[in-house]
């Protein structure tokens, strides 16, 4: 497969091959869906908590006595059945972490990366960068590259005046090659890849050709 290689003002400067294997078929598929509920799982604190009824403040003394007043029995102000009381099954802070091996990992970046090239939802530049952190000169390189609608914008490495720039604008996020993840490819309407950034995603899913 290949793609159109364009520079920030939207004019063709070639094209480029892609290098990893692609996944076809149905294959892939399962591990996708793995991979994401892992990680929205771990988007979870998990710190929701309540008290049980021995952990509600308050004296243990019997509300009245058991027999003679009228009123339905009763042995403690912690009971779950009165207001301020204890809460039955109630939450508790825990772990919501799903283990993924790596492999799988690879595989559903393999898989989610490839459906999205095959939509034609992948931006190929040959380089990104501001002279400034300048959020109008951003939209004015998106603008070029026709990018409407929610983007992910994949760089080699860390720019500050990317980072800077792109995070007033609406439904566009900036990450790094190393930190990609399915997620994050599923998730917004156009990719935008710089050269070197889409050379470094390749390496890292070019392991699993063997």
């Amino acid at each position: 497969m290949k793609l159109t290689i364009k520079d920030v003002k939207g004019n063709d400067q070639g094209e480029y091959e892609v290098k990893f294997p692609l996944v076809e078929g149905g294959k892939g598929t399962q591990a996708v869906h793995d991979t994401v509920v892992a990680y929205m799982a771990a988007q979870r604190s998990g710190t929701a908590s309540t008290k049980t009824m021995g952990e509600v403040a308050g004296t243990g003394k019997k509300p009245w006595r058991q027999k003679g007043t009228g009123r339905a029995r009763a042995g403690s102000f912690q009971s779950p059945l009165w207001v301020g009381g204890g809460v039955v099954f109630g939450p508790k802070p825990r772990d919501f972490t799903k283990k993924i091996s790596k492999s799988t990992r690879r595989l559903a970046l393999r898989k989610a990366l490839t459906e999205r090239l095959k939509a034609g939802d992948v931006v190929l530049v040959d380089a990104l960068t501001l002279n400034a952190p300048k959020t109008k000169e951003f939209i004015g390189v998106l603008s070029a590259l026709q990018i409407q609608g929610s983007a992910l914008v994949v760089a080699p490495a860390s720019d500050k005046n990317l980072l800077l720039a792109s995070r007033n604008v609406a439904n566009v996020e900036f990450v790094t090659s190393d930190s990609l993840n399915t997620y994050q490819v599923l998730r917004t309407g156009k990719l935008v890849f710089t050269r070197g950034a889409f050379e470094k995603v390749e390496e890292r899913l070019k392991q699993d050709e063997a």
